[in-house]
């Protein structure tokens, strides 16, 4: 699927914003596409005045960086390793409130994007630490929970202070201790429920990816929110891309195209993680005679490209950059602590989404049958 050139230019601004300065091919090889087609972007960013441009350099032109931020801190001094998925646009806000922390604080960041491969942050982690950083923020990919499990003890003893970001260690694990940030995402999905009940649907569909923490905590929400609220009459759980079916056992239904799952459910509604695959559904359904809102209601969750749209979506947005800037803060606070072998409790922060509403929900009209 060919990433809508929107989404692309965002994740590039996004990109840059998070470090200060890029490469031009770093950034080509980080998005895996051209270098032309990444000086074009670049190109009509600069023209936009959101971006600056030199000899193989992209600069950031966000008010912080040029009127308070420091420069990095000399060598020798704290230093902070960010670990994070590559081509993860939903992080990139998490990364630049991160940033703004950081370099107010004159504490140098590392960043480092992990491929997409099962264990890849432990070694990026591994070389964070033999250079000399202080601190860790980490986000691993975590693609399930043995994924996540070959990951708790290199992660729980790696001897400098971490805090994870947008993931949330299941209980009594190794981790279960480890400070923590992110998103209460049963109160996104509530958000989602309680906006389209209260529009007067009663029929909805939801349909999360397979392979992410968020995902997962999503689908455990909706499946527990629709399940017991008191007027939706039908629901039903599938995978946002039917063809991610291969990488699990599901049942006929949670790999079933959308439109068609709709249809069956007689749904009105349907909440769709995340943007781009919602902007994807919203083209099938078009395609299929289906109108947005008049025929189907949809809200998208992760609010990074809902906006762009049409019709604009209504999105949950959770609080990407908030928590980035509450990890950072967090993990400064450990950095500072005088006696790190009498440190205080793990904190686990959880930030509440909203709900941004837009065009894509209304009443609904009769139900879609069979």
């Amino acid at each position: 699927m060919r990433e809508p050139v929107d989404l692309r230019r965002q994740r590039i601004l996004a990109s840059v914003q998070a470090r200060g300065t890029a490469r031009v091919r770093d950034l080509a090889a980080e998005l895996q596409v051209s270098v032309v087609t990444v000086r074009r972007d670049v190109e009509e960013l600069t023209r936009e005045g959101r971006l600056s441009r030199g000899h193989g350099v992209v600069r950031s032109t966000m008010p912080d960086r040029e009127t308070a931020a420091p420069d990095p801190a000399p060598a020798g001094g704290d230093r902070v390793a960010v670990v994070v998925p590559v081509r993860h646009s939903y992080l990139t806000e998490t990364l630049h409130g991160a940033r703004t922390v950081l370099e107010r604080a004159g504490v140098r960041m590392a960043l480092h994007l992990a491929p997409q491969a099962s264990g890849a942050e432990r070694p990026l982690v591994e070389r964070a630490l033999s250079d000399g950083a202080d601190g860790l923020l980490i986000a691993p990919r975590w693609r399930g929970r043995a994924h996540e499990e070959a990951d708790h003890e290199w992660l729980a003893g790696i001897g400098v202070p971490t805090v994870l970001m947008e993931r949330r260690p299941w209980r009594g694990s190794a981790l279960h201790a480890l400070d923590s940030v992110c998103s209460d995402h049963w109160y996104g999905a509530h958000l989602a429920v309680e906006h389209l009940v209260g529009l007067g649907h009663r029929r909805v569909v939801f349909a999360t990816r397979h392979d992410s923490p968020t995902a997962r905590s999503l689908r455990a929400a909706f499946t527990g929110i629709a399940g017991a609220h008191p007027l939706v009459e039908r629901w039903a759980w599938a995978l946002v891309a039917p063809e991610a079916g291969a990488d699990g056992p599901y049942a006929a239904d949670e790999t079933a195209e959308l439109p068609a799952l709709m249809r069956k459910v007689g749904a009105t509604a349907m909440v769709l993680h995340g943007d781009v695959d919602a902007l994807m559904v919203v083209q099938r359904l078009a395609a299929e005679g289906v109108r947005v809102p008049e025929d189907c209601s949809v809200v998208a969750y992760d609010d990074v490209v809902a906006g762009l749209a049409s019709p604009p979506l209504t999105a949950v947005s959770p609080p990407k950059a908030e928590v980035g800037h509450a990890a950072a803060e967090l993990l400064l606070r450990r950095l500072s602590e005088a006696a790190p072998g009498s440190r205080q409790p793990g904190r686990r922060i959880e930030l509440l989404p909203r709900l941004m509403v837009r065009g894509s929900t209304a009443r609904p009209a009769e139900p879609l049958g069979e």
